[in-house]
């Protein structure tokens, strides 16, 4: 038997054991195992937010945009949930098909079927990052089989790849992001001095202290930025037009709709219920007459206030049955109660449909003009419509009210305006 081998003279150092012959080093590891498990709760994260959206769009009754959903605080991997939820949309049709054919998604795996598609897709055409998870197993089990599906369905549409399957969807043509300025916390000159480290940034035309970003431009995590809004939705305030003071006295009454305006926004276009064609009868559902029908009364109780002369009335819809039946429906009452509708945005050349007499005053904003589906009417009492000038192209708001600064309009009572809607909502309410 050979003698042991002498003890060793440095007893204080313990050397790090080497990884096998072969592997990668223990950092690479090590950062290998960070990404895998990562992408393991990333997936779940966005196969819960997925099955929510899915049966939202199935019962017609959305518990929230995708966007929404993925921003709540529940949701942690916030970017990584929201790329994977939006990916695994538009991948849906071709993952359920490939799926099924190929008996990947049996009964025993319906229970978890978002997770299988999310990380499918994840697999398959993403970052191909598999961990110990057993719907990863199951994927990484008949890989081989589904890519053999996914080609030969290619070669029977006639198409290179799976991806030029995708890009035959409908694209959505991509937006300015638009920013208004708080201008009781910042002025307009120095956020856009900050913005413009980063970014290219321009002054809007027609809404004061609205800045104008290039499409795409994610500013969720910028701490200048509280809340995303359109610029059509900033166009609301301006066209109400409270003085300093005013309570009750103006009301802007933004109440439920369709949505049908932001479905961009809200990322609709990715849902299985667009691809199938449910938007072609929408405006005559029954889900719309009942929005109409309650948009009428509450349209009906602001008009009814005794003090107020000013109301707005807006909507994100693109119905007629929204917007224009709506206004139409509750003018005799607005006339005989002393109103008129008002022309918000004379220069803009996009106005309401042409259904009745007057439907000229309405404003509409569409994709089109690089914005969202909005809709404005602007009633105003007689008496105080007899006491307004109108400035700017004949916006028409006092002007006591409006000043100029710099060569641009800028409305002192629009700081105003977040408080005056919150106050007429609540006196609404308690109606």
């Amino acid at each position: 038997m050979p003698p042991p081998p002498p003890p060793s003279k440095n007893h204080g150092h313990v050397p790090a054991p080497q990884p096998p012959p072969g592997q990668p080093p223990r950092r690479r590891m090590a950062s290998r195992d960070a990404a895998e498990r990562a992408a393991f709760f990333a997936r779940r994260e966005a196969a819960a937010v997925l099955r929510r959206v899915l049966r939202g769009d199935a019962s017609r009754r959305a518990a929230g945009s995708i966007k929404s959903l993925v921003y709540s605080p529940s949701v942690r991997n916030k970017r990584a949930t929201f790329a994977l939820v939006c990916q695994t949309l538009k991948y849906l049709p071709i993952l359920k098909e490939v799926l099924a054919s190929t008996g990947v998604l049996t009964s025993k795996w319906k229970k978890q079927e978002e997770l299988v598609y999310v990380t499918a897709y994840d697999i398959l055409f993403g970052q191909e990052t598999a961990t110990s998870g057993s719907v990863e197993q199951l994927i990484m089990l008949h890989k081989d089989t589904i890519m053999a599906a996914l080609e030969k369905m290619c070669l029977r549409r006639k198409v290179r790849s799976v991806e030029d399957l995708v890009s035959k969807k409908s694209t959505v043509k991509p937006k300015p992001r638009f920013l208004r300025v708080n201008t009781l916390r910042n002025s307009t000159d120095s956020v856009i001095e900050e913005l413009n480290k980063i970014h290219k940034v321009d002054k809007d035309e027609l809404v004061p202290d609205l800045l104008v970003l290039p499409p795409g431009t994610d500013l969720h995590n910028h701490h200048l930025v509280s809340d995303g809004k359109g610029k059509a939705s900033c166009m609301v305030a301006v066209a109400l037009c409270p003085e300093p003071g005013w309570k009750v006295r103006a009301i802007l009454l933004d109440p439920s709709c369709s949505g049908s305006g932001i479905s961009t926004e809200r990322l609709d276009h990715l849902l299985p219920s667009h691809s199938r064609g449910d938007q072609d009868d929408a405006s005559t559902s029954s889900r719309i007459r009942k929005l109409s029908a309650f948009q009428r009364k509450a349209l009906s109780h602001a008009l009814s206030f005794p003090s107020v002369e000013r109301v707005v009335y807006s909507t994100c819809s693109i119905h007629q049955a929204e917007n224009e039946d709506v206004v139409s429906s509750v003018l005799p009452l607005a006339s005989s109660l002393g109103f008129e509708l008002a022309t918000p945005f004379p220069q803009w050349r996009r106005r309401g449909l042409p259904v009745f007499e007057g439907s000229e005053h309405l404003l509409r904003t569409d994709p089109e003009d690089g914005l969202e589906g909005f809709f404005i009417s602007l009633f105003v009492r007689k008496a105080a419509a007899d006491a307004v000038k109108p400035t700017n192209g004949g916006l028409g708001v006092s002007k006591q009210v409006c000043k100029r600064r710099n060569g641009l309009m800028a409305f002192g009572s629009l700081r105003l305006s977040r408080m005056t809607m919150l106050c007429s909502t609540r006196a609404l309410s308690r109606r």
